[in-house]
């Protein structure tokens, strides 16, 4: 009777942990009711916990870029110059299932999952030079959606998934675009002289945080925030120092992002207004590329801190700092699926 009180309470445990939903759709079937049940006399006994059942139901992924595939190859990535071969990846949440869903003798990186999580948009240099294309989460359709003699980089779906932000050096310098979600109506948002680049959809889709060395010149850069359309362009940080790679946590409240301040590259949070900077990381080696995942419980991100680059994940708060992949080559740029 005891068991059976604690698993019942397990039950209400599980949906405390925010998937009631599931728990409502899977309970409907005889294999969905025993499932439920297993994972809730798993937490009875303590066999799992909380936190590792909601990765379990969520089925999240996390897509990077690895060169794992180009061990034996020289890689010079540079501004204008890319001679390696980077390839985009799928794995689970926990590191399991490691995918490869391009393969070709390029350079594709920067993955960016589309808001239902059926697409993932990313750069490549395959046609000559560095160009914004789209896949099917699996890989399949690959499709080409800029077509310039420039670099087009680092793509961000909005939230709403209709369109997606990018960086081009197409009008003489690094600058924020839009475009729609199929390549068409490309449209200039920033017109500064500077490098404006890495741009992040804000979640409710009315803002684009971006990182900028307009105002003092590199090496300095900072993070900034506009609008969506372009106008009222705020600087968020002002350090003497290299502030970069923005991320918006699900609730809109924090932008986490990398910054040397302290020395080296480290994650930082930040409230969304650019006050109270944590360093969430706080070692000596290269830390890069922090992205939420959908609950904004942990942020995934890139670190050489074991040798050379791999994805790890911490909690929000910046424990329990865990290694994913573990390979001779560079792993990077992490995003997570919704």
């Amino acid at each position: 009777m005891a068991t059976r009180h604690r698993v019942r309470t397990s039950l209400e445990e599980m949906i405390n942990c925010g998937k009631s939903s599931f728990f409502n759709e899977t309970r409907k079937s005889l294999v969905g009711r025993i499932a439920v049940y297993g994972l809730a006399f798993s937490l009875a006994l303590g066999a799992v916990s909380c936190e590792k059942i909601k990765k379990y139901l969520s089925g999240s992924k996390i897509a990077f870029d690895s060169l794992r595939n180009d061990l034996d190859g020289m890689c010079n990535v540079a501004f204008g110059t890319m001679d390696c071969n980077y390839e985009i990846y799928v794995m689970n949440a926990d590191g399991s299932n490691q995918i490869r869903l391009t393969d070709n003798p390029a350079i594709d990186g920067g993955p960016s999952w589309s808001p239902d999580g059926k697409k993932i948009a990313f750069f490549s240099n395959r046609d000559g030079n560095v160009e914004i294309y789209v896949m099917n989460a699996d890989g399949s359709n690959q499709i080409r959606l800029t077509n310039k003699n420039a670099q087009d980089s680092s793509p961000s779906w909005s939230p709403d998934g209709s369109k997606i932000a990018f960086y081009s050096n197409r009008d003489g310098n690094y600058e924020i675009y839009v475009m729609n979600a199929d390549g068409s109506g490309q449209t200039r948002l920033t017109s500064i002289r500077a490098f404006d680049t890495d741009p992040q959809w804000s979640p409710d889709g009315k803002k684009i945080a971006f990182y900028s060395d307009r105002d003092d010149g590199y090496p300095k850069l900072e993070i900034y925030i506009m609008n969506a359309d372009g106008s009222n362009q705020i600087r968020l940080t002002n350090k003497n120092a290299q502030d970069s790679s923005p991320s918006w946590s699900p609730d809109g409240s924090k932008i986490a992002f990398v910054s040397n301040r302290d020395g080296n590259r480290e994650i930082y949070v930040m409230n969304s207004n650019g006050r109270n900077p944590i360093n969430l990381t706080n070692n000596l080696a290269r830390d890069d590329n922090p992205y939420w995942s959908p609950d904004g419980e942990r942020i995934a991100f890139d670190s050489n801190r074991d040798g050379n680059r791999e994805i790890y994940v911490m909690n929000a708060d910046g424990s329990a700092q865990t290694y994913l992949t573990n390979n001779p080559a560079s792993d990077r740029n992490p995003d997570w699926s919704p």
